[in-house]
């Protein structure tokens, strides 16, 4: 990947981010880290007003839902995206746009999934036929991805940048950085309650989301050296019907990257999120909450494949049953020894602390 030259002169290759429509994080944020400093590289950020405290103070950024998105995008040499650009605008002649995407997917995903509003999907295949290239993060999701976007271009299996962090030297510094920021003693067990998103909810923003998780009782069971973070998916956030407790805090917006979490958890309580794939790095336990498994599976989204028979933690189906889980960690630990590396091998064998690299090899910009 490379500026065009003119004339002899060759300009700084000028990239545009986007991550989650106005964020600063995922795949987009570790490769921008490794570029942000590079001589001969300019780079702008795509970013939502609620979320611009999330971005460096020294990072440029345009508002995504503004004229100057569409005029940094149309002037691009190189789009990277973990979502559909949902912007109005042209690639220009010689521009590429690669897309992360951003993560394994149990959940269906685009032209898979059981429902979406009426000239959703077509609106969305817009963005979907102007990739050049499509990361992945595993074998597994190179095939799902490839079915559910009709997907028939360049797949670079490389591992997910994001995850670097995660398996690499970088991730105790990384974890003590993000507790000392949220004020987590090093001795206080860390939940993180971080579930997808229900599409019957999701596209009415009018209406608030059910947390689906009893904070009192928690905190009731739990005591007063847990704390549990909670993580909205990015299209819910905002929208919860709770209220923090003592023992739990909101951090759907800031940290705005779930990665920085996933290095201060010391245990992850999702559903059918692809979130499980990525902590698993950690080698920390998972518990999945699922009361509402069936409807989801059946009806809401639907599913790719049953994971519970040979899922890397327990499958609870309310909070009591949640607690007495979380309140014997290295118990879940050696009852699932043996699913989670077989979970691992299968869909981390790529997280080796190196994907960054990877892709920006093929970008040529490593």
């Amino acid at each position: 990947m490379c500026a065009r030259v003119v004339g002899g002169y060759r300009p700084a290759v000028r990239i545009v981010w986007n991550s989650f429509h106005g964020r600063y994080g995922d795949n987009p944020r570790a490769l921008f880290e490794r570029l942000r400093d590079r001589v001969g590289t300019e780079h702008v950020w795509l970013a939502q007003h609620a979320h611009l405290a999330g971005f460096p103070a020294d990072v440029t950024t345009v508002d995504v839902d503004g004229p100057e998105a569409t005029e940094a995008l149309e002037a691009a040499d190189l789009v990277v995206a973990n979502t559909h650009t949902e912007v109005e605008w042209r690639k220009r002649e010689g521009a590429t746009y690669l897309q992360t995407w951003h993560g394994t997917p149990l959940k269906r995903v685009h032209r898979d999934v059981l429902w979406a509003p009426p000239g959703r999907l077509d609106y969305l295949d817009r963005d979907v036929a102007l990739w050049d290239w499509l990361v992945s993060p595993n074998a597994v999701a190179t095939t799902l991805l490839r079915q559910a976007f009709r997907w028939d271009g360049p797949v670079w299996e490389t591992g997910y940048p994001r995850n670097d962090v995660l398996a690499s030297a970088a991730h105790d510094e990384r974890r003590a950085e993000v507790r000392d920021r949220l004020a987590l003693e090093p001795d206080r067990t860390v939940v993180l309650f971080a579930p997808t998103w229900r599409d019957d909810e999701g596209y009415d923003t009018s209406r608030s989301v059910p947390l689906r998780l009893d904070l009192e009782l928690v905190g009731r069971a739990l005591g007063d050296d847990h704390t549990v973070l909670l993580r909205a998916h990015n299209l819910v956030s905002g929208r919860w019907e709770a209220t923090e407790q003592p023992w739990s805090r909101d951090v759907s917006t800031v940290p705005s990257d779930i990665a920085d979490l996933y290095t201060a958890a010391d245990v992850l309580v999702t559903d059918y999120s692809s979130a499980m794939f990525d902590f698993s790095v950690t080698g920390r336990p998972i518990v999945f909450l699922a009361a509402d498994l069936e409807q989801y599976a059946g009806q809401t989204r639907g599913l790719y494949f049953d994971l519970w028979p040979d899922a890397p933690g327990p499958l609870v189906r309310s909070t009591a049953e949640l607690v007495e889980v979380l309140r014997d960690l290295p118990s879940v630990r050696e009852q699932y020894a043996a699913p989670y590396a077989a979970f691992r091998e299968r869909y981390n064998s790529l997280e080796d602390g190196h994907a960054t690299e990877r892709v920006l090899d093929r970008l040529g910009l490593g």
